[in-house]
């Protein structure tokens, strides 16, 4: 079992544990870590449909009877240790600071906004938030379904005062099927919405390791639905992206996709739309939303460490945890880099625990390549 010991004193913050993914051990594991927390939620990540289950009715009767269970399985964890893969990684998060309520969002593919929008107004009036407390939305969603772009606008537009941020929910690397666990059963195809209180101070953290180079493509053909680019510069798409990166066309992997990524510039900021693969018909498979008459910039990757370590370092004050959800895109180039080893070292000094997605949510986008977090501090520490 690891877990972090400097947030189990006195339950003073979230709690992460994490177990052997598949062990038989995994609930008393998990239970073992998160005694004396008292949660009012607990995060699961890294799991998939049968161990979720499992998971739920293990945990469930060992909990408090309020305590709000959530989760999804992923591209990897990070654990008390750092990254981590054929783990489970639990979060809990104590009911003296915090109180969480669940919505799951079915139906994806219909995307029922209308439904979406009533039932996320209606959670939000039942909850009544505290005015003198933070508010906050999590947001885990099916990674191949292909509709965070609409996911986002839709709570953006229904609770626009709330900040949300989120992950989508991963397959390791082989892309099939995700699964989201959410008031007692799995599902696919589905999102889950938490809608989170605390007493403690929060603080967003956001980093993506790249800049714009002069390069720059037009989407000439594409489907929007599919996520899909046919071409670029009107020639087919995975073709011309090699021409632009200097690679030969069957160099293409998803390493070398995370060192050249597409950005769109969008606010005044650039952000990532990455490619998850190259298709039969030697187009570009996109992780977010993509229109024909696009410009795209090639981007560059800067360094993975260094900028990171600073934005986590400018926190007012070292945090309880920082919940993560970090683009497996990031961890392949830090793979590749020899980094990872570094990463976690930096994950474990600053407590940061969650997992790598299909794509993170942040400010009412859907982005790709990024580190999206939130971090907990004491109120009493930060000026």
């Amino acid at each position: 079992m690891n877990t972090d010991p400097a947030a189990m004193e006195g339950a003073s913050g979230p709690v992460a544990v994490q177990a052997d993914r598949g062990g038989t051990d995994m609930v008393p594991t998990l239970l073992d870590g998160l005694r004396g927390t008292n949660p009012a939620l607990v995060l699961l990540f890294g799991a998939q449909a049968d161990d979720l289950a499992a998971l739920q009715s293990g945990l469930a009767p060992h909990l408090p009877p309020d305590c709000v269970i959530a989760g999804c399985s992923s591209a990897g964890e990070i654990g008390p240790q750092g990254y981590a893969s054929d783990s489970v990684v639990a979060i809990g998060f104590p009911a003296r600071h915090f109180r969480a309520a669940s919505l799951l969002l079915p139906d994806l593919a219909a995307l029922p906004v209308s439904e979406w929008m009533a039932q996320l107004r209606q959670m939000a009036r039942d909850f009544g938030p505290d005015p003198a407390r933070h508010l906050f939305g999590l947001l885990l969603t099916d990674g191949l379904a292909g509709q965070e772009d609409a996911l986002v606008a839709t709570l953006d537009a229904a609770l626009p005062s709330v900040p949300v941020l989120g992950g989508s929910a991963g397959d390791g690397l082989d892309f099939r099927r995700t699964s989201l666990l959410a008031q007692g059963a799995v599902r696919s195809g589905v999102a889950v919405f938490l809608l989170v209180e605390t007493d403690l101070t929060i603080r967003e953290v956001t980093f993506a390791h790249f800049s714009p180079t002069p390069t720059r493509a037009v989407v000439t053909a594409a489907i929007p639905e599919k996520r899909r680019i046919l071409e670029l510069n009107a020639e087919p798409a995975a073709q011309e992206y090699a021409r632009l990166t200097g690679l030969r066309r069957a160099d293409l992997t998803p390493s070398e996709f995370a060192r050249h990524p597409l950005l769109l510039r969008m606010g005044g900021r650039h952000h990532v739309r990455a490619i998850s693969a190259i298709t039969d018909d030697d187009g570009l498979s996109l992780m977010s939303s993509i229109d024909t008459g696009t410009v795209l910039t090639l981007g560059r990757s800067e360094d993975l460490i260094q900028g990171f370590s600073d934005l986590l370092e400018a926190l007012p004050t070292p945090p309880l945890m920082v919940l993560a959800f970090d683009c497996i895109l990031r961890r392949l180039a830090l793979e590749r880099a020899g980094l990872t080893d570094r990463m976690s070292d930096l994950y474990r000094r600053h407590r940061v625990a969650g997992f790598n997605t299909y794509g993170e949510q942040h400010s009412g986008m859907h982005v790709n390549q990024t580190f999206v977090g939130l971090a907990f501090m004491r109120s009493d520490d930060v000026a």
